[in-house]
């Protein structure tokens, strides 16, 4: 005999996760009704397969560090942009996922206004930015939501991934950031906000602005 569970019952250990085969469009929609948006949970759905994620607290601090470095560096140059954080993106009937965080800036005038995104209307963020993700479902939702940059970071280290038909693949180097050593400056920032303070880290490396 089947046992039913519903899901917002389920409660998962900090960096935990599980997978769900077998599972409709419509009733991925309805999870996402019931889980509702108060949750510390991460959802990823890609043709059938939803996977339900509970991050650690080491998980979830880097990336609010990232988005401020990023935001910091935008601010420098003078450009716009507009953080949607992690607003579950989808691609009906094929993936949604919700991303650590992710930015508009080479579309951000286009997203103006907008509180509701839908990706049938608007484009997809230009900048996804994730932690610790090593699921190949992540990926391929990514890949259908057509995301142009990927940023993944894991143990110290940053990956930025450019989309591509034939899939992601991975680069030194970030398009959206094409005169700064990204991969190279986010591990250290992060290193140093953890072990210095946040704010300080940002006092110190927006100073430095000036110095180049």
């Amino acid at each position: 005999m089947a046992v039913t569970i519903p899901l917002p019952t389920i409660q998962l250990a900090p960096g935990s996760k599980i997978s769900i085969p077998d599972l409709s469009w419509q009733k991925f929609e309805a999870i996402l009704q019931d889980l509702g948006e108060n949750r510390n949970t991460r959802i990823t759905y890609y043709q059938g397969i939803l996977e339900i994620m509970s991050p650690l607290a080491l998980h979830e601090r880097p990336h609010r560090i990232i988005a401020y470095i990023i935001t910091a560096i935008l601010e420098k140059q003078g450009r716009n942009w507009e953080d949607f954080g992690s607003t579950t993106l989808k691609y009906p009937e094929i993936a949604g996922i919700e991303p650590d965080t992710c930015f508009y800036i080479q579309n951000a005038d286009l997203v103006k206004g907008c509180t509701n995104l839908d990706l049938s209307k608007y484009p997809p963020p230009d900048l996804a930015i994730e932690c610790d993700v090593t699921s190949k479902t992540a990926i391929n939702a990514y890949q259908a939501l057509r995301v142009p940059e990927v940023w993944i970071y894991s143990d110290r280290q940053l990956q930025i991934y450019i989309f591509s038909e034939q899939g992601y693949y991975s680069t030194a180097s970030s398009p959206t950031f094409p005169d700064l050593p990204i991969i190279e400056i986010i591990p250290q920032l992060i290193q140093k906000a953890i072990e210095r303070g946040t704010s300080q880290m940002l006092k110190e490396f927006k100073a430095s602005f000036s110095k180049n």
